[in-house]
């Protein structure tokens, strides 16, 4: 009789919590939607004393010096393997549709949402070992959007090995072979799937500060077994190894610039353009603001030579004029001139000058979208961007930046030898990007793969007489 009365109890209970939440959520249509999506995107915290067994300090320690021979080979394409548990699956998918509305839904739509998607722990397996709850999370903006909007699954990640470390002090301080973090790139949009690493190895083969890159294939396992994502590219990350490595040190302030502000037009300084990725706590944003200030002096017009000194004296002008021609013959539109954004700023300790490190290169080695990349000359320059249109005007940077484009098609950009590293390369990934399946894809059949190398090689030829035309 007692239990009876219990379960009835409890099931009038429950009839009247439904009653009361029916009734407050139809008052108020924002309370439901904040419920369900508090709900359905919760990350699930679990398995809290398990035993990291596969730990080393090679492998898995802060204390390892990085191994860029393992990490990142040029001579095979290495495995990954994601295990995420299904209900933060479910979580990551429901953020992604908070963000950027239902999956396949949005027609290719290259709009792109002010918040990150959400971290989740999960394990990832390399060579038969395991990371332990490593953060994993979708990353990208215009060509996430694009790509989940499409119903392409294949969406780029970020990594960070011990994101969750507070949760688990069994992996403080987990690193991947001395790496904290890495982007794991989807090869948006690029039927070669070789842009990203090609470019990166110009810019690197022509003494610049970059990335280094290297061919992963992705298998996720998120409740069904493993399914096969496709081919990426693993990108090193500026604010972890890139500063340490390829610099003295890591101390100086690291900058990634971003929309407004980012072209150096003048009046445009703030700090939200020029996000902090080190001394975060520092309010000093000193190192950029003289930048404005001595790019914008009144001496450019009337003291070529003083202007020229006050402006060497806060920006490595050398190391930019070196980029700006290497991307500029290379062409890529989706950075500074075009767009505001898609570059570091790095005050580099040797010379206390802010150095420019180029990032995200998917989207060059081709003509390009909307306006398309930039002449040689920069005849077609549209809009404020100072650090092209101030430098290129003045006789002494001029000169400098020629120099560095005959260097680049003299060099890293030769015809010959970057028809031979497209050959290189489509041979080593052919396989793993024509098995690529539908949904997973930005193939529309193996076909486009081999086109698409014909058409770089094609591309490496029509550069080398741009060149030609441009200097002489």
């Amino acid at each position: 009789m007692k239990n009876s009365i219990l379960k009835l109890t409890t099931i009038l209970s429950m009839l009247l919590l439904a009653g009361y939440l029916f009734i407050s959520c139809s008052d108020n249509d924002s309370i439901a939607e904040t419920v369900v999506e508090d709900t359905n995107t919760e990350v699930q915290i679990t398995d809290l004393d398990f035993d990291p067994t596969d730990w080393t300090d090679e492998t898995h320690s802060k204390s390892a010096d990085p191994n860029f021979n393992e990490v990142f080979s040029d001579i095979e394409v290495k495995r990954f393997d994601f295990v995420i548990s299904e209900d933060n699956w479910e979580a990551m998918l429901n953020d992604m549709t908070s963000l950027y509305g239902t999956f396949g839904q949005g027609g290719g739509s290259s709009s792109f949402s002010d918040e990150d998607p959400i971290f989740v722990p999960g394990s990832v397996l390399y060579n038969g070992k395991e990371w332990y709850k490593v953060g994993l999370r979708f990353k990208g903006n215009s060509s996430l959007a694009s790509a989940w909007g499409s119903g392409i699954l294949k969406l780029s990640f970020k990594m960070d090995f011990d994101e969750y470390e507070d949760d688990y002090p069994q992996i403080d301080n987990q690193r991947f072979y001395g790496f904290k973090k890495f982007s794991l790139k989807n090869n948006y949009d690029d039927a070669s799937q070789l842009r990203e690493k090609v470019a990166a190895e110009v810019f690197k083969d022509a003494g610049l500060a970059v990335s280094n890159t290297a061919f992963y294939t992705l298998y996720v396992d998120h409740g069904d077994g493993p399914e096969y994502f496709g081919l990426y590219t693993l990108v090193e990350e500026v604010d972890n190894t890139v500063i340490k490595t390829q610099f003295s040190s890591n101390d100086g302030n690291l900058y990634k610039p971003e929309d407004y502000g980012s072209s150096f037009a003048e009046g445009t300084f703030n700090e939200d353009g020029f996000e902090k990725k080190t001394n975060e706590d520092e309010v000093d944003w000193t190192d950029i603001k003289s930048v404005f200030t001595a790019l914008h002096d009144d001496s450019r017009t009337t003291d070529a030579a003083s202007w020229r000194t006050g402006l060497d004296a806060v920006l490595d002008t050398d190391v930019f004029l070196h980029y700006l021609a290497v991307n500029t013959v290379i062409q890529n539109w989706d950075t500074y001139g075009l767009m505001e954004h898609n570059y570091y700023l790095y005050n580099n300790p040797d010379n206390n000058l802010l150095t420019w490190i180029p990032w995200d290169n998917n989207e060059s080695l081709q003509e390009g979208k909307r306006e398309g990349a930039l002449n040689l000359d920069f005849s077609d320059l549209s809009g404020d961007w100072p650090l092209i249109e101030y430098l290129y005007d003045d006789d002494v940077y001029k000169a400098k930046y020629d120099a560095y484009v005959q260097a680049t098609i003299d060099g890293p950009f030769e015809t010959a030898y970057i028809q031979g590293v497209y050959d290189t390369y489509a041979t080593l990934v052919e396989p793993y990007a024509t098995s690529e399946i539908s949904g997973y894809t930005f193939l529309n059949s193996s076909s486009s793969f081999y086109s698409a190398i014909t058409t770089l090689k094609s591309h490496a030829s029509s550069r080398s007489s741009a060149v030609n035309n441009y200097l002489n």
